[in-house]
């Protein structure tokens, strides 16, 4: 009897899990999540170790690229085709120019370091190249191009004036190490844009050589290096910086490899995804780092002999505003921009001058909501041409302090007339922030943006209040 009644239920036992299967893997939300967060990306070639293969002895940088060249007898070629290398984009229409024009960090001016023109010695410390140092560079000579900046190893390569390797570089030992480009080669120079380690972006400082995963979940939890996600077809890495380009051509996105209709399992995140960009609810604030981004700027104050501290004032560069760990400011954008402030587009000084104003609007079903730092700053115009000027601060302001000096030198080099009358404009730059996103359970939750404490400004965002009370996109 016993046995019968087990026999029973071991077969009820067997027939309802039967039933229950099918429901349970057919019915349940769909979500497109690789097995591995690496499924999605592209493996890469076994590195061939170049200890044996340089002999040097090399006395410049060229010498180096010269040696790489006998290999790699296009590499040169490539780098010379991509914006790290040209820091110029190809001709864009922009309102208010009857033709399209070139531009790119070789001519634009920002609200940071201002522009590369008449300083290149100093700018070009970042430069992919060697020796750019005035107009007249020579961008076609393939021994120009640096190859170390991006595939040393032995972390002892520096760059210095120029572009040129620092002194004191062993570049056989350098040379010897080169492999596939890491954290540190990127950041080398984009974790220091702007002058110093986390002025310029928001989302990139030092913090990410080795971050922590719940500062980074790309980097720290899973060890991506940068060329992950920003892929490289023929020296030609995929990603757009607005604060110089227009367009949203050789753009990456989250959806390159978090593909799917159902990438939360919750369906009500998941109607989010039309109107809010992924990086609105996972990174949740800006500098979240170690370190404090800057948020002001204001070079009218320069020149004066007060107590330096370098988040707060430097003689050379005037006053500043810095802020850790603050929540970003939030906007439609579509991945472009309706304009780019060029050198003589004219401005009205007693309003704020937008260098990178965002296209997009709740209207336009190609935007959405995306984070951004805002970097204001007062920077020199002419008072009697109202535009902005562009100073030389390498080896002239930054030596004599002397601000008609620098911006008569400025505008020599640019051919941008100067009227001998200045003043200090306000501006404004817009910084998206792609970079130290968080891990899953620390993404903003429904009440850090809805309810009565909620971040988001629904008026500026062009809702008549919050969408959560009412519908819609």
């Amino acid at each position: 009897m016993k046995s019968s009644r087990y026999i029973w239920l071991i077969g009820l036992g067997v027939t309802m899990i039967i039933i229950a299967l099918p429901i349970i893997l057919f019915t349940r939300p769909e979500v497109s999540r690789a097995a591995s967060p690496w499924d999605y990306v592209p493996s890469k070639s076994a590195h061939v170790d170049h200890t044996a293969l340089i002999k040097g002895p090399f006395t410049t940088g060229q010498d180096v690229t010269k040696t790489c060249l006998t290999c790699h007898e296009d590499a040169a070629h490539d780098v010379q085709m991509t914006a790290h290398f040209k820091w110029e984009g190809e001709p864009v229409q922009l309102p208010g120019h009857d033709q399209p024009v070139a531009i790119g960090k070789k001519n634009l001016l920002n609200n940071f370091c201002i522009g590369v023109q008449s300083n290149w010695t100093g700018c070009t410390k970042c430069h992919a190249g060697y020796g750019w140092s005035d107009a007249n560079y020579d961008f076609t000579a393939q021994e120009n191009v640096d190859c170390l900046v991006c595939h040393d190893q032995s972390r002892t390569y520096a760059k210095g004036k120029s572009g040129n390797p620092a002194d004191g570089v062993d570049l056989v030992v350098a040379a010897r190490s080169v492999a596939r480009p890491t954290r540190e080669n990127c950041g080398s120079c984009h974790f220091n844009g702007g002058g110093g380690n986390a002025v310029k972006h928001g989302d990139l400082d030092e913090s990410m050589y080795y971050p922590p995963a719940d500062l980074d979940v790309h980097m720290g939890r899973l060890n991506f290096q940068c060329v992950d996600c920003h892929r490289t077809t023929d020296h030609q890495v995929g990603g757009r910086a607005i604060s110089v380009s227009v367009d949203n051509k050789n753009q990456i996105a989250c959806t390159d490899c978090h593909k799917g209709e159902a990438i939360h399992p919750d369906a009500r995140l998941n109607k989010h995804l039309d109107a809010v960009a992924c990086q609105t609810c996972h990174i949740p604030t800006t500098a979240g780092g170690k370190y404090a981004t800057k948020i002001e700027w204001d070079w009218s104050t320069a020149g004066q002999d007060l107590p330096e501290d370098v988040h707060e004032y430097l003689k050379i560069k005037g006053s500043f505003v810095y802020e850790r760990n603050i929540p970003p400011t939030y906007a439609w954008f579509n991945g472009t921009l309706a304009d780019r402030y060029l050198l003589g587009d004219p401005i009205d000084p007693n309003q704020i001058t937008v260098l990178n104003p965002l296209a997009g609007s709740r209207n336009d079903p190609n935007s959405k909501i995306w984070p951004f730092k805002v970097h204001d700053a007062k920077q020199p115009y002419d008072t009697v041409y109202n535009y902005l000027l562009q100073p030389q601060t390498v080896g002239n302001y930054w030596v004599n302090f002397n601000w008609d000096l620098a911006l008569r030198a400025g505008a020599e080099a640019t051919g941008l007339k100067y009227s001998g009358q200045y003043g200090f404009a306000q501006t404004r730059m817009y910084w998206p922030q792609s970079h130290m996103v968080r891990p899953a359970e620390q993404a903003l939750q429904c009440t850090d943006c809805h309810g009565e404490n909620g971040r988001m400004d629904w008026a500026a965002l062009g809702y008549p209040g919050d969408p959560m009370t009412w519908g819609g996109r």
